[in-house]
């Protein structure tokens, strides 16, 4: 019986069988990237606002602690966004006239709410309680980053669930004391910056940390990488 095909046909069958592997991984490799590039996290993305409030201002510049508006953040799951009523407590004598902040006189008059374009936005199916973490000893800037160098909010990290298991499997690793989480200049325990907690010094942050998992009754990492930690 005669040849049919080409002696080159098998070369080129498993050619091309080992590029569609290799074209596969490529394009799985390149979905990740996307899912994980700002495009979809937001990362990094500053979102218009009403009115342009810079948290090194007011953070960093005039030393306004962020339970000043953020008044739930240590009670509720929710940090609780501030009544146009807290802004006016200090614009009422300060910048009355600035250009600027005339939505906020504007809110003020006629009671209407400013509608603030949420920065951390989290899936409705995720289940998150911001006093549990700040009770726990977990830092504001751990989540949310420097606030107080950044003139325009924004984003700092993916919140994907990827990046809240990498601290739920590790909590020891970034607990702090609890008179320090709403302190953005923390600096984690080195023989240079010992921290003291219960009379206890501390330069290793591990150390720390298991201490406060055990001080602030951290439950176990089994449960708090349990699915229904998160999704109720």
């Amino acid at each position: 019986m005669p040849q049919i095909f080409h002696r080159s046909t098998n070369t080129l069958s498993r050619a091309t069988i080992f590029g569609a592997v290799f074209v596969v991984a490529a394009l799985g490799w390149v979905a990740m990237e996307v899912q994980r590039s700002p495009y979809i996290t937001y990362a990094g993305v500053r979102k218009p606002q009403p009115v342009p409030f810079s948290h090194q201002h007011h953070v960093a510049g005039l030393g306004i602690d962020c339970r000043y508006c953020h008044t739930t953040v240590e009670t509720s799951s929710f940090a609780g966004i501030p009544p146009t009523k807290t802004c006016m407590n200090c614009h009422s004598q300060i910048w009355t006239n600035a250009e600027l902040l005339e939505p906020v006189r504007a809110s003020y008059r006629t009671g209407q709410s400013l509608q603030w374009t949420r920065v951390n936005q989290l899936p409705d199916f995720v289940f998150f309680n911001h006093s549990i973490h700040i009770n726990k000893g977990v830092g504001c800037n751990t989540c949310h980053g420097p606030v107080d160098e950044m003139p325009l909010m924004y984003q700092q990290e993916s919140l994907q669930m990827e990046w809240c298991l990498s601290c739920h499997r590790a909590p020891q690793e970034h607990l702090r004391p609890r008179d320090q989480v709403f302190n953005m200049r923390y600096q984690q325990p080195t023989s240079a910056n010992p921290v003291v907690v219960d009379g206890q010094t501390y330069t290793d942050q591990i150390d720390l940390g298991a201490a406060l998992v055990k001080k602030y009754s951290v439950r176990n990492v089994k449960d708090i990488t349990s699915c229904n930690t998160c999704h109720r």
